[in-house]
């Protein structure tokens, strides 16, 4: 990312004194600026920008054959549209140990306070 980019985040940011949603989080300015180039980059790989167009020609698609999609989003996973509190966290799972559905898990303990670890 160029130099320049990232100084207009940062600006951006900074100037963001009473943004019009509210931030779950609490985070002073360096903070904010930080966790937005981090959000920026995230939101730029490969991946991420491939489910974006996936999601663009889906929803336009279900729009055109008079779906209502509205408060939904597309769940890569599962391929169909659920609600957004629903395509959260591994559809209850939690996101710990996601990904991991198609390998085999191990169990070790450790010697002393037998706690199980997962290994891959």
């Amino acid at each position: 990312m160029s130099p320049c980019k990232l100084l207009l985040y940062r600006v951006i940011i900074l100037s963001m004194k009473g943004t019009p949603f509210k931030l779950k989080q609490k985070l002073s300015p360096e903070a904010a600026s930080a966790k937005a180039i981090r959000d920026k980059k995230a939101a730029m790989t490969p991946d991420r920008r491939a489910k974006k167009a996936e999601n663009q020609v889906k929803r336009r698609e279900a729009v055109k054959a008079g779906k209502d999609i509205k408060g939904k989003d597309y769940d890569h996973k599962d391929r169909r549209f659920k609600s957004v509190k629903t395509n959260r966290g591994n559809d209850g799972k939690g996101t710990k140990r996601e990904g991991f559905s198609t390998k085999v898990m191990k169990k070790t303990s450790k010697s002393k306070n037998k706690s199980t670890r997962y290994k891959n």
